[in-house]
């Protein structure tokens, strides 16, 4: 067989796998689109809750919480230091319940996994566009609660953009490593277990993973200080702190980068091969 024809099939292949690919993503799209109400409400829900709280009813009360003044410039208001943390938190939500949640039905009595592992494609690429398919969902959470977190705060909100292309960046990434989380945890755990698994993991993980305060801050609490290293929302609020309030403190670019490109390798390496094994078992 010559080199040409070679080159050929595999352009086809390459093709098919293309156009599968793109289809199962239209697929779940046009599901979503049925489906926008409940996409709404459990996107929105708990960010407009914690941000109506924490930023409108608590300051109009007089709860405040004790924010350190920078030695120059104005006072920082909690509102500002929520709003990285927000987005993170609606991101990882939305992720993870874009794919772990779906996994359910798919799994169970439906066994609708069946008729998607029948693609042209090999089983992975499934899982692929699983991770593919809940970052967008976690993007558009990020899009979707950014009004909220600059309009609903009864005090001041600095937000201030000093690296677009970081700010773009970290919500791509964070979207992705959200995805990938969700089909480690729609492939490892059986389907009945799902819901106490929010309880155990997600909630812990949202309040350990400095979105109401950042990382610098625990340095008092320092044995808490080192374990919360290992949830990936750490790094997702202190990236978007550095691109969105760079006057907090913050990680440095390279820690938070290096520490979710490796989280993304990792659970997409687990969550592939979960999911592989749970389509052929």
């Amino acid at each position: 067989m010559s080199s040409t024809t070679v080159a050929l099939q595999e352009r086809s292949r390459t093709s098919v796998y293309v156009h599968a690919f793109a289809g199962m993503l239209l697929r779940d799209a046009r599901v979503i689109v049925r489906e926008i109400f409940p996409f709404l409400t459990r996107t929105i829900m708990n960010p407009f809750l914690f941000t109506f709280v924490f930023t409108y009813v608590f300051p109009k009360i007089g709860q405040g919480f004790n924010i350190p003044k920078p030695a120059a410039g104005p006072a920082i208001s909690f509102a500002t230091i929520l709003v990285p943390g927000l987005v993170a938190v609606a991101m990882v939500f939305q992720g993870i319940s874009a794919v772990a949640l779906p996994l359910v039905n798919e799994f169970g009595r439906t066994r609708e996994i069946e008729d998607r592992v029948m693609a042209p494609v090999p089983v992975a690429f499934v899982g692929m566009e699983k991770i593919v398919f809940g970052a967008i969902q976690a993007v558009l959470a990020a899009l979707i609660v950014f009004p909220f977190v600059i309009i609903i705060p009864s005090t001041p909100v600095s937000i201030h953009v000093s690296n677009w292309p970081l700010l773009v960046g970290m919500i791509l990434l964070a979207s992705l490593v959200s995805g990938a989380l969700g089909l480690v945890i729609g492939t490892t755990f059986k389907p009945q277990q799902i819901p106490l698994i929010f309880s155990i993991i997600v909630i812990p993980t949202t309040f350990l993973g400095c979105v109401y305060y950042p990382w610098a801050r625990l340095a008092p609490v320092k044995w808490l200080q080192v374990l919360v290293l290992v949830n990936p929302l750490v790094y997702m609020s202190e990236g978007l702190r550095m691109a969105l309030t760079p006057e907090l403190p913050h990680m440095s670019a390279w820690a938070f980068l290096l520490a979710l490109f490796g989280a993304l390798a990792l659970l997409s390496y687990f969550g592939l091969r979960s999911f592989v094994r749970r389509v052929v078992a």
